[in-house]
């Protein structure tokens, strides 16, 4: 997950597109000492035996959002991303006084989430460098995707009014207090 903080006060904005990062191999707990099995990061996966550079271990969020929905129904999983959604304001509300507050500064963060068999979502780490490296063709493009978008809630130009609640793949969460859903949705 993508997060930008942008401005004076605590702004925040939510990148709809993402990731799921999975293991190359099956979850158990008979074979703790397999790094296939317990680590997500593609600097190991990469090296499993059986592992395709084209798939990467990553399912779009939109996938992970259908199996998800598929095996545990609507409500669980509105539950569950409502659940990151508090996460991230949280954390962020967390630091607010010890960012940086320039009108001429942002700062992108990605989030690792693990998400348990109970669907309850475990904030894992925030990287304030989060990698940009692409993995393969699909990764490239939601990368890309998200760097123009970034330049544009940027606004170098001066073309936005500043009420802008959804720009590109960003829909503004929080903005000195929470943008409801309902907000974002009428303007979609």
């Amino acid at each position: 997950m993508f997060w930008l903080h942008h401005t004076f006060h605590l702004k925040v904005w939510l990148y709809r597109s993402g990731f799921g990062r999975m293991s190359n191999t099956r979850y158990s707990l008979d074979s703790i000492e397999d790094t296939y099995v317990h680590l997500t990061n593609v600097a190991i996966q990469k090296t499993a035996p059986d592992y395709d550079p084209e798939k990467g271990c990553k399912w779009s969020l939109i996938q992970l959002r259908m199996y998800l929905l598929a095996k545990h129904g609507p409500e669980a999983v509105e539950t569950l991303f409502k659940a990151m959604d508090d996460i991230f304001i949280k954390s962020l509300q967390s630091v607010q006084k010890i960012m940086i507050n320039d009108k001429h500064c942002f700062e992108l963060y990605g989030y690792d989430i693990l998400i348990d068999e109970t669907l309850k979502p475990w904030l894992l780490e925030i990287n304030a460098s989060p990698s940009l490296t692409a993995s393969n063709q699909q990764d490239y493009d939601l990368k890309f995707k998200l760097l123009h978008d970034v330049l544009t809630i940027i606004d170098m130009e001066g073309k936005l009014t500043g009420k802008e609640k959804r720009i590109g793949g960003f829909d503004l969460m929080w903005s000195d207090g929470p943008v409801h859903c309902d907000d974002l949705c009428m303007e979609g």
